[in-house]
């Protein structure tokens, strides 16, 4: 860090304490998730639409596809920030380029859609242009931090050289032009290059990242994510009110989709990541991977409100039942991938798993419900029960446990490295 806070003058970028005291977001790291907002709002909107109109292979590779992308920069962003960020005026400026990545990539996502809807090629030169930009910025930050931390070189000579070589494979999906199978035939390898790279990178000398930190990074992220459920909580009731004016039904849609993004965001910080991770730091590539489902779920949640709207207002072409699932299945998916994730970190508990399972078969009895003719707002109620009495349960049982299980975790730690 600068020695003078209110300057940000070239520091040298040595590696940050990773066990700093109040360690907390910078501002930049905030704005930088900022640009997350929208990139989040057009691949979801994108996503329920594609639903609407019963594209849903399509729909769900382009989303799948988008959200890795948005994902991962994220990922690789944060946990570089939490070892080697200065906050001098040549961090600043790196992450600007990132940032405008993230935009380029964003802009990119709609003529996807559009592209593996119609079938003939993928139009996928935008967002992966946006993407390499922004691993091209992080190239330029590894190969900084190779220089001015002699300790850590190699492990961050290894990040620039192994993410370097991706991104060649990238240029080469960016300009060849391909059919789905194809394009998908030449990005999987990509991805899976792309995900083994912090653990090739780091398998001798490990950088300086900071548990506390990173824990309150992945949350603001997942506040987010959420931020798209409220969004598409209230188009849901915008479509009721516009379509039949303010009813029991508008009541119980605004109630249940604010309440269905609350719950969420209550399960996720049930679990005190920033403690567990301090405690368990050899679990951080599967803290850092697993999230990638749940925040892709938080995302799907809200396209899938978004999709209700649709069928509410007579938009859409699917079933109430489809409608239903659009919804129940990124909550199942967002509770099974935490459920997950508790247990990796703190140690499998018979009651936690026992109430997830309680809670995905409710999730599959609301689209039972709806294929049999209750309506969208019922279904929509039956959810937030469910994930309601999760909570209820976990506060009444759970903490107690949890607790156990943390400081258990704590005596039996031997050493903080990963």
């Amino acid at each position: 860090m600068s020695a003078n806070p209110l300057r940000h003058a070239m520091a040298p970028m040595g590696g940050r304490d990773p066990h700093e005291r109040h360690r907390a977001a910078t501002p930049l790291e905030l704005f930088f998730d900022l640009t997350f907002v929208i990139a989040f709002g057009v691949a979801g909107s994108q996503f329920a639409h594609e639903i609407a109109e019963v594209h849903l292979g399509a729909g769900l590779l382009g989303f799948s596809f988008a959200m890795f992308a948005v994902i991962w920069a994220w990922i690789n962003f944060t946990w570089f920030a939490s070892a080697y960020d200065t906050d001098d005026w040549i961090f600043r400026v790196v992450t600007m380029i990132q940032i405008v990545g993230v935009l380029i990539l964003t802009m990119g996502i709609e003529p996807m859609f559009h592209s593996l809807v119609e079938g003939e090629h993928v139009d996928n030169q935008v967002i992966v242009g946006g993407y390499v930009v922004m691993r091209v910025a992080l190239i330029f930050q590894w190969l900084r931090a190779a220089r001015q931390d002699p300790a850590r070189r190699q492990t961050c000579l290894r990040y620039a050289r192994y993410l370097a070589l991706v991104q060649l494979g990238w240029i080469a999906v960016l300009v060849i032009q391909a059919d789905v199978l194809t394009t998908f035939l030449m990005t999987a390898p990509l991805i899976l290059l792309e995900m083994a790279t912090p653990y090739v990178a780091e398998r001798r000398a490990t950088t300086p990242w900071h548990a506390h930190h990173i824990a309150e990074r992945y949350g603001l992220l997942a506040i987010i994510a959420l931020g798209e459920c409220l969004v598409g909580a209230i188009e849901t009731l915008r479509a009721i009110v516009a379509s039949h004016g303010w009813s029991v039904d508008a009541a119980l849609v605004g109630f249940g989709g604010t309440a269905l993004a609350f719950a969420m965001w209550w399960i996720y910080f049930m679990l005190p990541a920033g403690r567990a991770l301090h405690i368990r730091r050899r679990q951080s590539y599967l803290f850092g991977y697993g999230h990638i489902p749940i925040f892709a779920a938080i995302a799907a949640t809200g396209a899938g409100l978004h999709v209700a709207a649709y069928y509410i207002d007579h938009e859409a072409h699917i079933s109430a039942a489809m409608a239903v699932a659009s919804i129940a299945v990124p909550v199942a998916l967002f509770k099974g991938s935490l459920t997950w994730l508790y247990s990796v970190m703190v140690g499998a508990d018979r009651t936690i798993i026992i109430v997830a399972a309680c809670v995905l078969a409710a999730l599959a009895g609301s689209v039972g419900l709806a294929a049999a003719g209750a309506s969208v707002p019922v279904c929509l109620l039956v959810m937030v029960l469910a994930l309601g009495v999760s909570i209820v349960v976990d506060e009444r049982r759970g903490s107690e446990r949890l607790q156990r299980a943390l400081e258990q975790l704590e005596s039996g730690a031997t050493s903080p490295q990963r």
